[in-house]
């Protein structure tokens, strides 16, 4: 293939002359996002007032049914001073300062513009600037913003105010730097990397501003960077090689994949007037401008006209979404000289772009509320003390030292330890042989992945390959097969043979109209397969592409020459559905090839080789509203005006002619899991087809509402079609996707498949993918259109056990907004869902529907841009590089490349991440828990006295270096081979641990004996020891590091006993006495808990322990 081109980086254009005058937009960075919810108010009232005509059974013993059950459609939370307490006043926070932002940074109104040509100056307002700007700070907000994003967790404000509280004498218990230098490491770990990525966004944000372009002036072409392009530029976009632009004169392809998903070419074309023009200078000559609607949400349409003044008659031309290319788009073919529309934050891609919110994973936010609950026991541990001492002089201020002095409870370093642990499971995941391409793009969550309860999945391109292969056609008498398509080839040899035997008289003969009364003659089996299969070859927007095979120095018309041949070697289809190259594809097979396309005419060659041309009058391309396609071509030999059209059965089934076996055959091939089409065809005489096409050109050019006029002229065509076809295309499944679905089910993940596909379909997907085993039930949920009869189909669904549920997107949204709670409740407990006709938005709208109401953890996946609402709305998003493009796949925290990889993504990855945090977290705080023990002990002994046990540099260096390598090498045990894990994936996750510093404190005052000041010496010793062998016991699985971790904590602190000579007595800890005390009491400290792990391993192990042995 032909280089692509650059990327369309920041600007809307319109395609002029030469190739193209499209509508080009240039970059952004606004957010505009919106999102589909029910309210109450959208309830008519008429239906509260309907009688629900249930049978009694339904009701039978039932106290809780729905009609006593309004709370589904009111949920609202009482507001009190609790509810301000527990974070209320967060929320009204946020609200104010949300108020006060809008209030400050009022948008402005968007407006539908008028664009002269090559005129900058000419603009009525000012537009927005092109520069592209993704930094989240600037010089004056960098440290305000970064110190509010970690003083809004409780954990860092907690230790910012215990710190700061050492300024006053009267609570300051040791040195300033025992509490500000953790803090001050936490808070310069967190700007310095802030700092990074801000640097890099900014050389990012330079780069693209800086990518030169070429702009047409009065004086010629001159480079300007893309943040200096103003609306109304003139623009060229080049390629490298021009060859592809040898059979397209006036249009050109573009690539999408960076805008919506799809990676397969689009064509664009030019505006008529500018093609007539000798020279590019003559856009200047001509005094022109462009009409736009204003800036829109929707990638899929455009309205504008053009028109040339300086003309008699003036020159107008409707625009649409053919003649534009957006931002973020690359040109892959031809050349594009185009006047830029939209610019910055106005253009399609930035005003699609929604800032997605950071996901804090449910092991971050547990461990926040566990941060409060410790401090609540801190501050009770606190008043016990003083309570104890008898409230005697200033207790208040005692109270506060003992708060100060119990603060390690909460240790500053647990999230340092855990951020660095979670970057270490990505490192791990992205360099896991077995899932090569895996790529992390959200290091903060990897645990979820080890806690999912629901795992919401695509089907077309995830389930399935997205590689579409005929297998059916049915003519409504006969139907054939795979292993009957030999047949049709020799019907089409025989027709087209007879063709090529008739006499033709060389001129074409115009149309007419069609005779009312003309008796219907049965047509033979040869000749239907003829027309259905011409007008599968016909009725589609599939241009083949040819390699270029010019060598150095050949001129483009000799490579165009060249060319011509339309070899079957070198020729590639491109249309923007693998359904329509799957159906061009097997046209060939079968002997009609398409071998040319252009803007005004296509070309196919049969059997014998011979060309046909059909001239292309109008087309009128897919949308997911109309669900189907059209063209009108007419013969190049005969004159003939035909009308093909085809599309969803759903949609096609009204404006065919009457016909006894469309659903019953549409239902058939939809049970074997086939994509249907309906083919169907009109004929249209030459009035009347220029009376349409005078009506649809009027519609064209109008600027309100014209998207309505234009389908109402295009309705009046699709009336009484002559049913042709009825294809059938399959969707492969992806590899491994059955035992990959069984291996989440058994792990306890119940999958819901969501799709846009018909509903038989997905159910044949959801059973030969095993989603729902062929021996369980299936609940499929009648149509519902109203209160009743959703209340109705509910209560029979109620009565259903262990069932999968199967229910259309248009039900759903009946059942939601009237009983939504009820819908969910019973939908959860079902083993397997399956939503079909789903839209983008519905998929983002379960996704909130299941986190609302079970406050389970949800992973969507997905492979598609209508995926990525999907992706975003779940607490772990998993996308895959599929057909469709790479839009899921960037927007999502986790990005696989096949859909099996997920199994060793959430067994083996997902589980070791959850458990290493936990283990980590639990011996972080562990060092907390043993530090505030003891001196809880030691201050009770002592008269309840406000002194601390150690000070100054032993409580840096025993949350740091002393103990910080061999607990953060936990990040490397495994309980279990991957292998093991993935075999059995039921395991479940416990740990537990009790924290000995009551022995060690107790043991050190019991043996010091008379050497009071040789308490801190020995219980800090057997601290350091007790937490080396704690970790040293919990390891499963050793590995190099860990020995290494373990030996070097050791050899830093007795190295550094050395220098502490404040704290310790160099004489006395190289006597026997002190070794021997210190063994003792950490044998005494250890020995019970390895006692209880033993007994509790031999009778009572877990379930990896019994697998391994």
């Amino acid at each position: 293939m032909n280089a692509l081109c650059k990327v369309c980086r920041c600007r809307e254009l319109l395609v002029s002359m030469g190739t193209c005058t499209v509508f080009h937009e240039w970059l952004v960075n606004s957010t505009l996002f919106f999102f589909s919810r029910y309210s109450l108010e959208d309830e008519p009232t008429n239906l509260d007032e309907m009688p629900l005509m249930m049978s009694e059974e339904g009701f039978e013993n039932d106290e809780s049914d729905y009609h006593t059950l309004p709370r589904a459609r009111v949920n609202q939370r009482r507001r009190g001073l609790c509810w301000f307490l527990i974070g209320g006043w967060k929320i009204l926070c946020g609200s104010c300062c949300d108020c006060l932002t809008r209030t400050c940074r009022r948008r402005k109104e968007l407006k539908a513009r008028t664009v002269w040509l090559g005129h900058p100056e000419k603009c009525e307002e000012k537009y927005p600037n092109n520069g592209f700007k993704n930094q989240k700070y600037n010089f004056f907000t960098f440290v305000p913003g970064v110190l509010y994003q970690q003083f809004k967790f409780f954990l860092n404000l907690y230790f910012l105010v215990v710190a700061c509280s050492q300024f006053l004498p009267a609570l300051k218990i040791g040195y300033l730097y025992t509490y500000w230098a953790p803090l001050g490491f936490v808070l310069a770990v967190t700007m310095v990397r802030e700092a990074v990525d801000e640097v890099r966004r900014y050389q990012r944000d330079k780069e693209m501003n800086s990518q030169l372009y070429s702009k047409l002036t009065v004086r010629g072409k001159v480079q300007v960077t893309s943040s200096d392009i103003q609306v109304g530029d003139l623009i060229i976009v080049e390629k490298t090689d021009l060859n592809m632009t040898n059979y397209f004169l006036g249009s050109c392809f573009i690539r999408t994949d960076q805008l919506d998903g799809e990676t397969d070419w689009k064509l664009k074309v030019a505006v008529v007037c500018t093609q007539r023009l000798p020279a590019l200078g003559d856009l200047f000559s001509i005094n022109a401008y462009v009409y736009a609607q204003k800036p829109q949400l929707d990638i899929h349409s455009f309205e504008g006209n053009f028109t040339r003044e300086d003309s008699d008659p003036q020159i107008h031309e409707s625009l649409n979404i053919e003649n534009t290319l957006w931002a973020s788009t690359v040109v892959a073919s031809g050349t594009v000289i185009g006047v830029v529309i939209y610019t910055g934050k106005e253009t399609r891609s930035v005003l699609n772009t929604s800032s997605p919110k950071n996901k804090v994973g449910l092991l971050d936010l547990e461990l926040n509320r566990l941060t409060k609950a410790l401090f609540l026991a801190q501050v009770v541990l606190a008043v016990v003390m003083v309570a104890l001492q008898g409230f005697v002089g200033p207790w208040f201020r005692n109270l506060f030292r003992f708060i100060v002095l119990f603060s390690y409870i909460i240790p500053i370093s647990l999230r340092v330890n855990l951020d660095m642990g979670k970057s270490a499971y990505g490192w791990m995941i992205m360099k896991d042989e077995n899932i090569p391409g895996t790529v992390v793009r959200t290091s903060t969550i990897p645990e979820e992945l080890g806690r999912l309860v629901y795992l919401l999945t695509d089907k077309t391109g995830t389930l399935t390959q997205n590689e579409m292969i005929f297998k059916r056609l049915h003519l409504g008498t006969v139907s054939y097969g795979t292993d009957t398509m030999d047949e049709i080839q020799s019907h089409i040899l025989q027709s087209y043979h007879q063709i090529s035997h008739q006499p033709t008289s060389g001129k074409p003969k115009p149309t007419t109209a069609p005779k009312a009364a003309a008796p219907k003659v049965r047509k033979s089996v040869s000749s239907r397969i003829h027309e259905a299969v011409k007008a599968i070859a016909l009725c589609h927007n599939v241009t083949p592409v040819y390699e270029s095979r010019g060598v150095n120095g050949e001129t483009e018309s000799a490579a165009a020459e060249a060319d011509q041949d339309f070899s079957d070697d070198n020729r590639t289809y491109q249309a923007s559905s693998p359904d329509e190259v799957a159906l061009v594809q097997w046209t060939e097979s079968v002997g009609l090839t398409l071998v040319n396309r252009d803007l005004t005419s296509l070309q196919l060659k049969t059997p014998a080789g011979q060309i046909l041309t059909y001239y292309i009058l109008q087309i009128f391309p897919f949308t997911s509203e109309s669900k189907r396609m059209g063209i009108i071509i007419r013969e190049e030999t005969s004159g003939e005006i035909t009308f093909y059209m085809k599309g969803a059965d759903v949609a096609m089934a009204s404006i065919v002619q009457y016909n006894d076996w469309l659903e019953e055959e549409c239902g058939n091939m939809a049970r074997e899991g086939l994509r249907t089409l309906v083919v169907a065809k009109k004929s249209l005489s030459e009035e009347q087809y220029t009376d349409f096409e005078n009506r649809y050109n009027q519609a064209k050019l109008s600027i309100h509402d014209r998207a309505m006029k234009v389908s109402a002229v295009v309705e009046s065509l699709e009336r009484e079609l002559e049913l042709l076809c009825l294809t059938g295309v399959e969707d492969q499944l992806q590899a491994d996707v059955r035992p990959t679905l069984e291996l989440l089910r058994n792990a306890g993940i119940k999958i819901w498949m969501l799709t846009g596909d018909k509903l038989e379909t997905a159910t044949c997907i959801a059973k030969s993918s095993h989603l729902v085993s062929r021996s369980q039930d299936i609940h499929v949920f009648r149509p519902v259109s109203n209160r009743g009869e959703a209340h109705l189909e509910l209560n029979a669904f109620r009565r259903k056990h262990d069932c999968a549920l199967v229910i259309s997107g248009d039900s759903l949204e009946v059942c939601l907004r009237y009983y939504e709670h009820e819908f969910v409740e019973l939908a959860c407990q079902c083993p397997a869902v399956v939503c079909c006709r789903c839209s983008p938005t519905q998929k983002a709208q379960i996704v909130h529907l299941l986190k609302q109401h079970t406050d389970n953890r949800t992973c969507a996946i997905g492979d598609g841009g209508n995926d990525v609402s999907m992706i975003q709305a779940a607490d772990c998003g998993i996308g895959i590089e599929g057909k469709e493009g790479k839009q899921a796949s960037l927007a999502a925290d986790f990005s696989i490349t096949q859909f099996k990889h997920i199994g060793r993504l959430l067994m083996v990855h997902g589980r070791n991440s959850y458990k290493r945090s936990a283990a980590l977290g639990q011996f972080v705080m562990h060092r907390g828990m043993i530090i505030s023990t003891m001196q809880a002990v030691f201050s009770s002994i002592f008269y309840f006295a406000s002194v601390p046990l150690y000070q100054g540099f032993l409580m840096v260096g025993y949350s740091t270096i002393y103990t910080m390598f061999p607990v953060f090498s936990l990040v490397l045990d495994q309980d279990v081979k991957p292998e093991m894990a993935l075999l059995y994936p039921e395991f479940i996750k416990t740990l537990s641990v009790a924290p000995p510093g009551g022995i060690l404190m107790y043991g050190a005052l019991l043996l010091f004996e008379s050497e009071f000041v040789h308490v801190v010496a020995i219980s800090f010793t057997a601290l350091i020891l007790t937490e080396l062998l704690m970790v040293a016991l919990n390891i499963r699985t050793w590995h190099w590091l860990m020995v290494l971790a373990e030996f070097l904590s050791l050899g830093c602190y007795v190295a550094s006993l050395a220098f502490l000579n404040e704290y310790f007595d160099l004489a006395f800890i190289t006597t026997p006495a002190f070794l021997w005390k210190v063994t003792a009491m950490t044998v005494i400290s250890c020995l019970p808990l390895y006692i209880i792990k033993y007994l509790k391993r031999k009778f009572s192990p877990p379930s990896y322990s019994k697998l391994s042995s």
